[in-house]
């Protein structure tokens, strides 16, 4: 995750789509936490479902790098709890 008190450049901002398309999922999330299933049924639905629109819209290779970028991620820290608690 990233730190939401560190808000990026000007020239970096989020695409509006993204944030739409990130708006939608939250609540989807909120929505089946609020229906006690599992926090790692609900993850890996999404991200197989991720990997599915990935594979359906997207070349290997671009596919490949989006998923390196995100187990970079996790190696480095960034999407642990703790990360936001020492960034705030």
């Amino acid at each position: 995750m990233t730190d939401t008190n560190n808000q990026p450049p000007e020239g970096d901002a989020i695409p509006p789509e993204l944030s739409h398309c990130g708006a939608v999922v939250d609540k989807a999330i909120e929505y089946m936490l609020g229906e006690n299933l599992p926090p790692v049924a609900i993850a890996s639905a999404l991200l197989g479902g991720s990997l599915g629109l990935l594979s359906r819209t997207m070349g290997r290779e671009t596919m490949q790098a989006m998923l390196e970028n995100a187990l970079h991620s996790v190696q480095a820290g960034e999407l642990h709890p703790d990360h936001d608690r020492k960034a705030g």
